[in-house]
């Protein structure tokens, strides 16, 4: 069965949905993100997505004091991503709760860097992040458009040991008009052995079928939850 991976999006410590990553169009929500985190663990999600928007605006990561209470306050496994720039930004995170760190800007800009964490900390924490605009990986809080193509991206990673692939389709994030089905099938269909995580879309929990049929090991997902078109008992019924 797919993996449920709620996501907490984080601008000034409040929770956030942008749409296509737009910071304009963002929405906040008045609630606490340490007490989603504790909601969703209590009705049986094991694990969130948390990224930090003003870590990925800034260049360096900016909410870890957040990360670090959710981490304290749960035991929900967190992966962590945005502004991760530098080992002392992997550091931060690490040291603050998260178990796993997405890397994506980097891994456009500094491939060699990226092959250095890998190594010393492990393909099982690190996730390559792949988030992709027209067939384009885009990075910097997806403002800036790179020339590197999504599958010889993807391929240049499993190549050193990458087996964790989260993957964002930008035109369809916070715009609620499903997933990209096709294009998951045709990551894995190129790399069988991914452990392939969905983003983008998810606007209800036939979504979330769509997905698991299609054999797409995770799915990320978050203005559904806040926008109430998935409810946390569906989920939980869905997990069990």
């Amino acid at each position: 069965m797919i993996e449920l991976i709620p996501a907490i999006d984080l601008i000034n410590g409040k929770c956030v949905r942008l749409s296509q990553g737009c910071y304009e169009s963002k929405t906040t929500y008045d609630v606490d993100p340490v007490e989603v985190a504790k909601e969703l663990e209590s009705y049986g999600l094991r694990r969130i997505h948390i990224v930090d928007l003003d870590g990925a605006a800034s260049h360096h990561i900016v909410n870890y004091r957040i990360l670090e209470q959710i981490a304290s306050r749960t035991s929900l496994v967190i992966d962590f991503g945005g502004g991760v720039k530098s080992e002392s930004d992997l550091n931060i995170a690490f040291e603050n709760g998260a178990q796993m760190v997405t890397v994506g800007s980097m891994a456009v800009k500094d491939p060699q860097q990226v092959e250095k964490w890998i190594e010393k900390y492990g393909s099982h924490r690190i996730i390559l992040g792949a988030d992709v605009k027209d067939g384009h990986i885009a990075t910097n809080g997806w403002k800036e458009s790179s020339a590197m193509e999504l599958l010889p991206f993807i391929e240049s990673y499993a190549q050193k040991g990458i087996h964790k692939v989260l993957c964002t389709d930008i035109q369809r994030d916070g715009m609620l008009q499903g997933p990209a089905v096709e294009l998951y099938q045709s990551i894995l269909e190129k790399f069988p052995e991914i452990h392939l995580i969905a983003s983008g879309g998810v606007s209800s929990l036939h979504d979330i079928h769509e997905l698991d049929e299609a054999g797409v090991p995770a799915v990320v997902f978050g203005k559904a939850l806040y926008e109430g078109k998935i409810s946390l008992k569906e989920l939980s019924n869905y997990i069990s």
